[in-house]
């Protein structure tokens, strides 16, 4: 597992580079804005990742929160059991992830609801006529026919939400080299740190393909602003108060002690 390690130091190393941690939330606003452009500018070939029946499309994305809470839970309790064994402190912690599926939760179906609201059924795309006794996006498409609404991008939101949402709470990773943790539960935080990374990568990777190929740029734009949105008022607002699940241990009791 010498290789893993191997990996997993210079993902530390990465991401303790203070400028890439600070500014990683600019880089979805700067894609988004750019690939929007590139669509209306139709400069961009399509390619397999333009159908949005591609692999990582149907087996990653559409199930994307799936993934990030699969991985990020047992990372989460691996990493914060070994700064402090504390029911309570675990059990706040995990409130980051509750509170994450609510975020989630709440904006996706937000979105449904403003689609259904402000759009209408047709026969076909070219909306020559409509079907007035469909009222709501799933029944149109259960009939068959198109719905038209105004589709904020859920794909826009998700993706940038999860990598600032991974990102924040494998922090606590760059202190857990000086923990004196067994070999397996190393191991296995090793190879959950670098399945999330990799997962980080996907992401923003997706997030570039939905840019250049699919919505309107504002669907885009407000997707992913709801989602840095989520995470800023979360991380960067409410989780510096007592009363909240509280950021990421980001020092080891041990190295506390070095620098006492």
């Amino acid at each position: 597992m010498a290789a893993v390690d191997v990996i997993v130091d210079n993902l530390v190393t990465l991401w303790r580079i203070p400028a890439v941690k600070q500014n990683f939330h600019w880089i979805f606003l700067l894609i988004s804005a750019v690939g929007s452009i590139l669509k209306e500018l139709e400069l961009v070939p399509q390619t397999y990742f333009s159908s949005s029946r591609n692999a990582l499309n149907v087996y990653f994305v559409k199930v994307s929160w799936g993934w990030t809470l699969l991985l990020l839970t047992p990372f989460l309790l691996l990493s914060n059991s070994s700064f402090s064994r504390s029911v309570t402190f675990l059990s706040r912690r995990l409130l980051s992830l509750v509170v994450a599926t609510l975020v989630w939760y709440v904006c996706t179906e937000t979105f449904f609801y403003i689609e259904d609201k402000t759009g209408s059924c047709y026969e076909s795309d070219t909306m020559d006529v409509i079907k007035n006794e469909f009222t709501i996006k799933a029944s149109c498409r259960r009939a068959g026919f198109r719905w038209h609404g105004y589709d904020i991008s859920g794909h826009s939101f998700i993706l940038a939400y999860s990598a600032l949402f991974i990102v924040e709470e494998t922090a606590p990773m760059a202190s857990l080299k000086t923990a004196s943790l067994s070999s397996l539960p190393r191991t296995v935080l090793n190879l959950l740190y670098v399945a999330l990374n990799l997962i980080v990568i996907m992401w923003v990777w997706m997030f570039a393909c939905t840019s250049v190929y699919f919505h309107d740029p504002s669907h885009k734009l407000l997707g992913t602003i709801c989602g840095l949105l989520g995470w800023h008022l979360t991380y960067r607002v409410w989780y510096l108060n007592p009363l909240s699940p509280g950021l990421p241990p980001q020092r080891h009791p041990k190295e506390q002690k070095e620098h006492a």
